[in-house]
């Protein structure tokens, strides 16, 4: 295949996928429309920010799950890694109301980046399937993060103004959480892009034999999937006691799987290789945004959960579909080119 032909049929497979992320951005506007027209309270200011506020945690789990999915592996530990540092960090600023923000900060990645290290070195090097490891390690770290609490609950009043002011505060009217995650999803996904360390996630995903064999360092990639899947999801625990300044053991429980609905909705390919963070965003968006329109249609909130799960079978169906309608698409130019 010439290089003209390769560029023209990386082209058309890209257009094909970000179709995907344009229905998600359609699926969104319509889904304002009508909640807005039944109650129009939904796109007040206060309405917004809260949309926004609460998509912004979701957003950088999403990131992060994005990384270690193009792999063709899964992270179900990140929301348990929420809630441990959310707790551990509530814990240590209340003992001191002098340690900054800054400090917290790096202390929430550095636990998160230490769980995704462990999770990375027994995926990469131990071989052991991801599913297996990280719902072994969701557990470990709920246990660990029950032992520190002992019942025990951080609240509000306990923690320094500051880092309750970037959960609530804005600039320029705009809420400083999503403008974190907004500058972490540019950030990664220009890496992802333009970088040929990026574009190795890919290759991962794609064939990891074949990835292997161009001489992609495999299990280093995945080692830094699942390290930085950790550091966001540290972050993240930050933001989220930042958020709600209230902090028991079980924060964030059950939210790895919103995470990877998020993620899969979004179209990133349960089955690897294929997607982008801004999808994910995206898909994040789309349920937490879904969630805020049930509570304002007062909808029972068992719907939530069935959307969600009818949304996540209609991703995978779609991926399915668009991945059968790019190999047409690849068979019909190679035959076309002879190759």
């Amino acid at each position: 295949m010439t290089a003209v032909t390769a560029r023209s049929t990386r082209g058309v497979v890209d257009l094909v996928f970000r179709a995907r992320e344009a229905s998600i951005v359609a699926a969104l506007a319509v889904l304002v429309a009508v909640t807005a027209g039944a109650n129009g309270n939904f796109l007040s200011a206060q309405g917004l920010k809260d949309i926004f506020l609460n998509a912004a945690i979701l957003v950088l789990l999403a990131v992060g799950q994005t990384f270690v999915i193009i792999t063709r592996n899964i992270d179900l530990s990140v929301g348990s890694v929420v809630g441990l540092v959310a707790f551990t960090v509530g814990d240590f600023l209340a003992a001191d109301h002098g340690r900054g923000v800054l400090l917290a900060a790096g202390l929430g990645v550095a636990i998160g980046a230490l769980c995704g290290i462990v999770n990375g070195l027994l995926v990469s090097f131990g071989r052991v399937p991801a599913l297996v490891v990280t719902l072994g390690t969701l557990y470990v770290i709920q246990g660990v993060d029950h032992y520190i609490a002992h019942g025990r609950q951080i609240n509000a009043v306990d923690l320094p103004p500051a880092l309750l002011s970037l959960g609530n505060g804005s600039v320029l009217g705009v809420p400083y959480l999503p403008l974190i995650a907004v500058v972490v999803m540019l950030a990664v996904g220009f890496y992802l892009r333009s970088y040929p360390s990026g574009r190795d996630f890919y290759a991962i995903g794609s064939s990891p034999e074949a990835a292997g064999l161009a001489g992609v360092p495999v299990r280093r990639r995945v080692m830094a999937a699942y390290l930085l899947s950790g550091a966001l999801a540290g972050l993240a625990g930050v933001l989220w006691l930042a958020r709600f300044g209230t902090v028991v053991a079980d924060a964030a429980n059950g939210w790895e799987l919103q995470v990877v609905s998020a993620v899969v909705v979004g179209g990133v390919a349960i089955t690897g290789g294929v997607g982008t963070v801004y999808g994910a965003a995206l898909g994040a968006l789309l349920l937490t945004t879904i969630t805020s329109a049930l509570v304002v249609l007062r909808v029972d909130p068992f719907w939530q959960q069935a959307i969600t799960g009818a949304l996540l079978l209609l991703a995978i169906s779609v991926d399915r579909l668009l991945a059968l309608r790019v190999a047409r698409i690849l068979r019909r130019r190679n035959a076309r080119h002879g190759s």
